[in-house]
C-alpha cells in the first residue's frame, strides 16, 4: 500500500509537472533570438570602448545556426517517433524493455536476502556472521543516505521555483527543477542555478537587480541546505548528529577537495558503522571487563 501510494503522488507530480516543464522550454527556445540580440546590444560598448570591431561576434550567424540546429533535430526527433510508431516490433521491443526493469529490479530486491545468505556461504564460518551483519548495515546506511538526498533535491527545487517565481522569473519551475537536480553534487546545483537563473533574470529584466536576488535566493536556499535540510533529511536517516555531519563535510572538502565533499556522507556512515561494531567487540572483550 505504501508503495502503491508513493507512485501515485510521484506518477500525478510527473503530469502536473511534464507539461509545464515543456511548455517552459519550448518559450525558452522561442526567446532565444531576443536573448541574443539584448547580448549584442550589451557587448558591442564593451567592443567599442575596447577598440574592437562590432562584429567579432557575428550573433546573426549563431542565430541562424541555433535555429538550424534546433530544426534538424525536430526532424530527427520527428522521424525516430515516426519509425517507432510504424514499427510495431521496435515499438513492442522497447515496451518490454521498460516493462523488464522494474520487474528485475522487483525480484532482485525480493531475492536479496537469498543473494546474501549464498555470498555468506563462501565467508569463513568464524567471521561470517560479523561480515554479512556489517554489509547489511551499510547497506541500510547507504539506502538512507540516497533517499535522504534525494529528499534534499527535491526540497531545494521547490526553495527555488519558489523563490524565482517571487522574482518574477518567467522559467523558475525549469530552472529551479534543473538547480535541484543537479545539487546531488554539492555546490553544484548553488553554481549552475546562479549563472543560469542569473542570465535568465538579466535577459528578462534587462537590468542587474534581479541578478542580485538571484543571488538572495540561492545563497538563502543554500545556508537552508546545509544547516537544515542535510543535517535533517541525510544525517537523521544515517544516524549522524547534525554537528557530524556539518563536520564531515567540511573535514570531507578540507582533506580531498570536491571528491572528498562528494564522499564525505557515505564515507561517514560506513565508518560509523564499522566503528559501532569495533566498539562492541572492545566492549566485549577481556581487555573492557
Amino acid at each position: 500500500p505504501v508503495f502503491a501510494v508513493i507512485f501515485a503522488v510521484m506518477s500525478l507530480m510527473l503530469l502536473v509537472l511534464l507539461p509545464l516543464l515543456s511548455a517552459q522550454i519550448a518559450k525558452l527556445f522561442t526567446n532565444l533570438p531576443d536573448y541574443l540580440t539584448q547580448t549584442q546590444k550589451l557587448i558591442e560598448p564593451w567592443l567599442v570602448s575596447a577598440g574592437l570591431p562590432t562584429d567579432i561576434i557575428n550573433l546573426q550567424t549563431l542565430k541562424q545556426a541555433l535555429s538550424n540546429y534546433w530544426s534538424e533535430v525536430g526532424q530527427v526527433a520527428g522521424g525516430v517517433f515516426g519509425y517507432m510508431t510504424r514499427s510495431g516490433l521496435a515499438l513492442v521491443q522497447w515496451l518490454g524493455n521498460l516493462v523488464l526493469i522494474p520487474v528485475l529490479t522487483f525480484y532482485l530486491l525480493r531475492d536479496w536476502d537469498d543473494l546474501v545468505a549464498r555470498f555468506r556461504e563462501l565467508l569463513p564460518r568464524r567471521y561470517s556472521h560479523q561480515v554479512v551483519q556489517m554489509s547489511l548495515q551499510c547497506d541500510d546506511m547507504l539506502a538512507g543516505f540516497m533517499r535522504g538526498q534525494v529528499m534534499v533535491m527535491f526540497a531545494l527545487a521547490v526553495i527555488y521555483t519558489i523563490g524565482l517565481s517571487l522574482i518574477g522569473l518567467e522559467f523558475a519551475l525549469l530552472l529551479g527543477v534543473i538547480a535541484g537536480i543537479v545539487s546531488f553534487v554539492p555546490y553544484l546545483g548553488l553554481i549552475v542555478g546562479i549563472l543560469l537563473a542569473g542570465l535568465a533574470a538579466f535577459f528578462q529584466f534587462g537590468d542587474w537587480y534581479p541578478v542580485l536576488y538571484v543571488i538572495i535566493v540561492f545563497s538563502v536556499a543554500q545556508a537552508i541546505e546545509g544547516m537544515v535540510l542535510t543535517p535533517r533529511f541525510v544525517g537523521e536517516r544515517i544516524g549522524l548528529h547534525p554537528v557530524a555531519v556539518i563536520f564531515s563535510v567540511l573535514a570531507g572538502g578540507q582533506l580531498f577537495g570536491f571528491t572528498g565533499v562528494l564522499l564525505a556522507l557515505p564515507v561517514a556512515a560506513v565508518v560509523m558503522v564499522l566503528l559501532r561494531h569495533a566498539h562492541q567487540r572492545y566492549v566485549g572483550s577481556h581487555l573492557y571487563s
